[in-house]
């Protein structure tokens, strides 16, 4: 039976986690004394420069953090200049010290806590959250709270406002740090004019300020007027887009906090605007000229100069769309000519009607080109708005709609708003020896979460006068949860089932319930918001139809467009949950009886974020609501070095399961087995001994692992989300990743299913969607001469009349070098080599008298910067053996280049380390000569491979797929037409390499069948070829709408 629910701040307020101090043996003691602690050092370089990022030594952190958080937290969140004594902060004590004590006085000077024993107990309770790694607030409070508190820090002003309590004014702040600036992002409104407030040249300042403070912001601008609008003076106006690249180019200049990283910044337009098109086109356009750039040599990283040259990279867009054209949408079968009425914003004649299924096609053709723009479901948002009579009382107007989210998408709420978040780690709620999960341990941090929350807005500070307005008036906070794919799996709950979605949705409304329940206490202790009454009628539907969803109620659903799954509360009690379950229907109860009482404090109190880096500071296996990546993890030693190891999360389910200590061991084995070099020979989890299948799903992951061929539909992501958005305040940051291979079609039935299931929004990413990499280059002899001056038709042409007087000057030429071109079926044999994640695949083939002839080079990462490398180098490589250049020579050149990728090898029998791909090419061709002097798995026959026989060159076409254990692989799990579809791709990839294909040779056919297969099985990767613009690593993941470095943490989002 669970605890009796709080109704007053007394019981709210009560010793859980630090109860021990009650104990006559802690006398004396703190809740410091609660913890071992230990002694570390960080030292962090850049990837690529060996420029050292933090080198700090002593510092002090409870002994059970690992080395990556105490890293995370060190470099990223310790105050490094300005601390008293030792001139930085040296302990994790400081800053949980800081960060809390001036959360408390926050909260006694608010009134909401009483001084002496109640404001000790919240002191006490938050800093074990934090030290205990169960709650972390969002970065900039890290950064920014208690500094003048803790240590006298003051720093200049910066601009900042804040609403004074007894004059009820905005005044601008006296020093930086005397408050705290907690928020991350912000909703800026704007208007359709040029100067004045909320204007367009305004919106430039703001928006700069922001950036400049390292932060992000949302806008939606249908309120622009359409190009060809008419202007009151005159003459006609530019459009929205003419402004939309001028806010672009102004983000690429500032960037986020003058780093190399590009601003966090959401676009929104509402579909019915006039130049609608323009702006969903807006990026791939830019994505083709960036391309054609590329294709002329212009460096193609997303800092280079081609993309520096187009517009459109420096924001996440997304089209708000409503009902009634989604509605259209889903009858086009019927209605095939539908159409859908624009309108122009201040001038009528700018309104026309335009084909539904045009504008559909459009949209997702655009974002499966390049991720942009994502939909966000404007009636849905609206439908769950608890203040849509704004500051006001004038119900839906357009300024007192959900216009716009922060940039990570999670956060929406009231333009000129701002969003302050934070996290509870839900596994360490989880007891593995019983299988329980500690569900009023979690109420009670959610209690004491809210407060801290709170406090940040009590004594906050914010960038314009509107924002400290509207956060003051409206207090919305946005906790969440991280690390659901840890408590999913050690559960056994298959992330993409209906019993994981009701665990999880079970789990989110309590938070969610309680956060209500407590914010009406908060309102009991003190006052509701400032515009609580004028919204309170809208905000108590808002609230009876989340206790629907919740089981709390059962009456029919009010005033919403899109009806959400009520929990399944038969599979709760199935899964032996019953304290979930009353929980959850207690919290609720509760939520709306005392705010009907006494109203709310807070006017939203949850969102799920992204959690990039304070999942790592928590030491969090996964993040957010997002499953997990794959079955492998890399621990980071104290003195150095990673090791890699299976999910530690794996071992904890498999117990669960009933397996033996032994069995489990076997399944771990298996999962973490490496080879002669001691590297994981693969990483998949099926097949291993002892696994039942039918516990398979509960281990799959985002990606494919290893040569496995399991992985979590994209369906399976909206459904988690689906289940989830009725119980949360605001919204959900996550991506749906397609595959490469992904069509159209499947981008439309992702998005038709996110709106029929009431998400409020989705973003879609396919694998190689961005042209963010070089392509191949050709290696062609040019006459000298003024080539800068020429277009690109010019320079083709200028290139085929070089190459034709070219060949007729070898035609006729004395002593010339001669090139044997090898023509016809050649014979080789192809050898996988797997280097930091990167399958590489070298073909050696040999002419008719044996001698090595051609070298080429490929990879799974089709479209990336790699590829594009690789193709070059296999021609030039193959172009000096064909000139006579002995390959011996051409391995000697290649040697011991040192470049990323490199390491250790995988899935070779005979190398096991390498520098580079050049040096792995040069232990190929010397191993193809022979010659094993320097490979560190040496043959005990080794001899000099001689040409191949017919039948070894039919065998050669599987070569690839033995080396990787492909023969025990599954088929791939794609539909015959997407089969179809894939090898219609290789081919024309081919065609494109060679000029022609004869699919009519077993060769060609079985090379592209080939293709075709390991698209299918392996189409989805973890890296997507970005770097990490503070430590340089390439181990970049999608985390939410925005991205994660594995290695340091650093986020291109808002957490």
């Amino acid at each position: 039976m669970g605890e009796i629910m709080a109704t007053t701040m007394d019981e709210l307020i009560t010793r859980r986690f630090t109860s021990a101090l009650n104990d006559p043996a802690y006398a004396g003691k703190t809740v410091y004394d609660l913890f071992e602690w230990s002694k570390r050092d960080v030292h962090l370089t850049d990837y690529k420069t060996g420029r050292v990022l933090c080198d700090m030594q002593g510092l002090e952190f409870p002994s059970s953090y690992s080395q990556n958080a105490v890293d995370i937290i060190a470099s990223k969140y310790f105050r490094r200049a300005g601390v008293p004594v030792t001139g930085h902060e040296v302990s994790m004590r400081q800053v949980a010290h800081r960060m809390v004590d001036f959360w408390v006085a926050a909260l006694v000077d608010e009134g909401m806590v009483k001084e002496g024993e109640q404001a000790q107990i919240v002191y006490d309770e938050l800093v074990y959250m934090i030290l205990d790694q169960r709650f972390a607030p969002n970065s900039p409070q890290w950064f920014n709270t208690g500094l003048k508190r803790a240590y006298g820090i003051a720093g200049e002003p910066q601009g900042m406002y804040y609403v004074d309590e007894d004059s009820g004014e905005v005044v601008e702040s006296l020093d930086n740090y005397s408050r705290t600036q907690a928020s991350a992002c912000f909703i800026l409104s704007i208007q359709d004019k040029l100067l004045g407030e909320h204007s367009i040249s305004e919106e430039y300042v703001t928006e700069t300020k922001l950036f400049r403070g390292g932060s992000g912001t949302g806008s939606n601008f249908s309120a622009l007027r359409a190009e060809g609008e008419r202007l009151s003076g005159g003459g006609v106006s530019s459009g929205v887009m003419s402004f939309l690249r001028g806010f672009d180019r102004n983000a690429d200049a500032i960037k986020s906090g003058g780093t190399t990283r590009r601003a966090a910044k959401m676009v929104c337009l509402d579909i019915d605007h006039p130049d609608v098109e323009s702006f969903i086109t807006w990026k791939a356009r830019e994505e083709d000229k960036a391309l054609a750039l590329i294709k002329m040599g212009y460096d193609g990283d997303i800092n280079g100069e081609a993309y520096s040259t187009v517009s459109g990279q420096n924001s996440n867009n997304s089209l708000r769309i409503d009902n009634a054209f989604m509605q259209k949408v889903a009858l086009l079968g019927q209605d095939p000519e539908a159409t859908y009425q624009l309108k122009g914003r201040v001038d009528r004649s700018a309104d026309r009607e335009v084909s539904v299924a045009h504008i559909w096609d459009v949209f997702n053709q655009s974002a499966w080109r390049c991720a942009d723009p994502a939909p966000q479901f404007d009636d849905t948002f609206n439908d769950w708005h608890t203040c849509p009579a704004g500051e006001d009382g004038v119900v839906d107007a357009a300024y007192n709609r959900l216009n716009s989210t922060n940039p990570c998408g999670e956060y929406a709420f009231l333009d000129d708003s701002s969003c302050n978040l934070g996290s509870i780690n839900v596994y360490r709620f989880y007891d593995l020896a019983t299988g329980a999960f500690d569900i009023d341990g979690f109420v009670h941090a959610v209690n004491m979460a809210q407060l801290a929350l709170e406090a940040s807005i009590a004594w906050g500070q914010f960038p314009t006068r509107d924002i400290a307005r509207k956060t003051y008036r409206f207090r919305a906070t946005g906790l969440g949860i991280s690390n659901l794919a840890s408590l999913l799996m050690a559960k056994g709950l298959p992330y993409d089932s209906p019993r994981a979605r009701a665990f999880s949705a079970a789990l989110v409304g309590v938070m969610t319930g309680q956060s209500y329940a407590a914010s009406a206490i908060m309102a009991r202790t003190t006052e509701p918001f400032v515009c609580y009454e004028i919204n309170k009628r809208h905000m108590a539907r808002v609230i009876r139809n989340h206790a629907r969803v919740a089981g709390a109620r059962d009456d029919a659903f009010e005033g919403l467009g899109i009806e959400p799954a009520r929990i399944d509360f038969d599979l709760l009690l199935d899964m032996g949950e019953d304290d979930l379950a009353n929980k959850l229907v207690e919290s609720w109860t509760y939520a709306e009886e005392l705010g009907g009482r006494y109203g709310y404090r807070n006017a939203q109190v949850s969102v799920l974020a992204p959690t990039g880096t304070i999942s790592f500071a928590m030491d969090c296996a996964a993040t957010s609501i997002e499953p997990f990546f794959s079955h492998m993890a890399y621990k980071k030693l104290f003195g150095g070095g990673f090791m890699t190891i299976a999910n530690p999360v794996i071992a904890d389910a498999l117990a669960r399961l009933g397996y033996t200590s032994a069995q489990v061991d076997d399944i771990l084995s298996y999962v973490q087995a490496v080879d002669e070099a001691g590297m994981v020979k693969d990483g998949k989890i099926e097949g291993a001994p002892h696994l039942k299948p039918e516990h398979l799903p509960i281990f799959d992951t985002a990606n494919v692992c290893g040569t496995g061929t399991r992985f979590i539909a994209p369906q399976g992501h909206v459904l988690m989300v689906a289940a989830l958005t009725p119980l949360v305040s605001g919204a959900i940051s996550k991506t749906v990743n397609l595959p490469a291979s992904a069509t159209v079609q499947d981008f439309k039935d992702v998005v038709m299913l996110a709106w029929q299931t009431g998400c409020k929004g989705i973003t879609l990413y396919r694998d190689g969607s961005k042209n963010a990499q070089p392509l191949n280059t050709r290696l062609e002899d040019q006459k000298a001469g003024k080539l800068e001056d020429l277009g690109y038709q010019a320079l083709l042409q200028h290139a085929r009349e070089a190459t034709a007087e070219l060949e007729e000057l070898r035609a006729h030429g004395q002593g010339q070098a001669h090139r044997t071109r090898v023509v016809g079926i050649r014979s080789g044999r192809t050898h996988l080599a797997q280097v930091d994640g990167v399958k590489i695949y070298t073909t050696v083939n040999r002419d008719a008298a044996g001698k090595i002839s051609e070298v080429f080079v490929t990879t799974d990462r089709e479209g990336t910067t790699i590829m594009g490398l690789l193709n070059s180098l296999s021609k030039t490589i193959s172009v000096m053996l064909q000139y006579d250049i002995p390959p011996q020579s051409i391995s000697k050149m290649l040697r011991g280049q040192k470049y990323e990728p490199y390491g250790f090898v995988q899935s070779h029998p005979n190398i096991k380390y390498v520098t580079s791909i050049s040096d792995l090419i040069s232990k190929i061709i010397d191993i193809e000569l022979g010659d094993y002097t320097r490979v560190q798995v040496k043959p005990a026959d080794a001899c000099a491979p001689a040409a191949l026989s017919e039948e070894d060159e039919v065998a050669t076409v599987a070569t690839a797929s033995a080396a990787s254990g492909a023969e025990d692989e599954l088929e791939p799990v794609v539909t015959p037409e997407a089969m179809e579809h894939l090898r219609e791709e290789k081919e024309d990839e081919l065609r494109e390499e060679v000029g022609s294909v004869d699919m009519g040779d077993f060769y060609t056919s079985a090379f592209v069948n080939e293709r075709a297969r390991e698209a299918a099985q392996h189409g989805e990767r973890l890296y997507d070829g970005s770097s990490c613009p503070m430590c340089g690593s390439s181990r970049m993941v999608q985390n939410g709408t925005c991205k994660v470095c594995l290695d340091c943490g650093t986020t291109t989002g808002c957490s």
